[in-house]
């Protein structure tokens, strides 16, 4: 069974071919918490899947020994040759987006029962990307699970900047090119968070390696690791689940003003993938799955589906990562623009707030909370 929602959606009064070009609005909470509740009610078994997935923690150490190894034998590659572009491209850059996904389970605690042993494993994961991440991503990434669309909260959501100046096809193309980038860059522009010691331990680590790295096999293995992340962020298969997960690709119809009441329903704002390269990416395919049940981790999100069956089944899906890409970059109806939007102040008049406590931030707490809520 598909959810809908009441939403308003926002454009100029002209309702010309430029009303296209601004945001999807709804003052209604996300959809994920609703149908969450939902399948609960349906399917209480479901709450069994949730917890850490001990398999995690091997493939993790499975595709760092790959990427340092390919690093050490890259090391008197010339980096500008085919041989070395190559390799970071087809085994690099595949791996390191592996390694994006596994720090993703890992901030959900899906590692480990002990939320410090999860935050100190994630620093860990991140040691093939050759850059610190894994601290700054897990409180952005909660933050986008807890406000999902909300304008000023969920970085996530591409700025009204990037929006304007990237709205045609070269603009798209740059934007999925160097799409690596603005997650990296705009979630400090948008949202503010504390340094913490996690984040410096994190920095230590990451510089700690990186060093030995130079050191005992050269800049070239260094310059792998981060040819690597970068190409794991670009026009690369892989990278096509970060525009498939969100971004709209349900043609929107009657745009009316922000403040409008319309009774229309609104497209639906997260998009699963069901493919083949779920196997390289910890099923974030399945991600109106993994929005639903946060605490379900990868290897249980099938048996989700299977069991939910109805709820999923009729929900508009993804078949090519490659072709979400082609079709973004491509279709005019398709933008930066594209995206469900929602303010803070909700129409019930709740405000959505992400309030982290410090024990959150630091990475001392369980902030899934969907196996005690469920």
């Amino acid at each position: 069974m598909a959810l809908v929602v009441e939403t308003t959606t926002i454009g100029p009064n002209d309702a010309s071919k430029d009303s296209l070009n601004d945001w999807i609005w709804t003052y209604q909470e996300e959809p994920h918490r609703t149908r969450r509740h939902q399948i609960i009610k349906a399917h209480p078994e479901v709450t069994k899947l949730c917890g850490p997935e001990p398999l995690t923690k091997y493939v993790v150490l499975g595709v760092t020994s790959l990427q340092i190894g390919c690093a050490y034998l890259l090391r008197s590659t010339p980096i500008f040759s085919w041989p070395f572009f190559l390799t970071a491209y087809i085994v690099g850059a595949t791996a390191n987006q592996n390694t994006f996904l596994a720090i993703h389970e890992i901030s959900h605690n899906l590692a480990f029962r002990s939320a410090y042993a999860n935050r100190l494993f994630a620093i860990f994961a991140n040691l093939p990307i050759g850059l610190p991440y894994s601290a700054a991503f897990r409180p952005y990434h909660l933050t986008h699970h807890k406000a999902l669309g909300v304008d000023g909260l969920d970085t996530d959501l591409p700025t009204k900047f990037e929006a304007i100046f990237l709205d045609s096809v070269l603009g798209k193309a740059f934007f999925c090119t160097f799409q690596i980038l603005f997650y990296a860059l705009r979630p400090m522009m948008v949202l503010t968070l504390p340094f913490t010691g996690l984040h410096f331990l994190n920095l230590v680590v990451q510089l700690g390696f990186d060093a030995i790295l130079v050191w005992s096999c050269g800049w070239n293995s260094f310059a792998y690791l981060i040819m690597s992340s970068f190409l794991a962020g670009s026009l690369h298969p892989c990278a096509g689940h970060f525009i498939a997960e969100h971004y709209v690709f349900e043609k929107p119809v009657n745009p009316s003003p922000k403040n409008a009441v319309s009774g229309e329903a609104v497209p639906v704002e997260t998009y699963s993938y069901y493919g083949c390269l779920n196997f390289f990416t910890y099923n974030v395919g399945l991600h109106n799955e993994h929005h639903d049940f946060p605490a379900i981790p990868w290897t249980r999100l099938p048996k989700l589906r299977e069991i939910a069956s109805e709820f999923y089944e009729p929900l508009p899906t993804h078949t090519s990562w490659s072709w979400v890409i082609w079709q973004f970059i491509w279709d005019s109806d398709v933008s930066l623009w594209s995206r469900v939007k929602r303010e803070q102040q909700l129409k019930s008049g709740k405000m959505v707030e992400a309030d982290w406590t410090k024990e959150e931030l630091e990475g001392e707490a369980d902030t899934t909370g969907d196996k005690k809520k469920a």
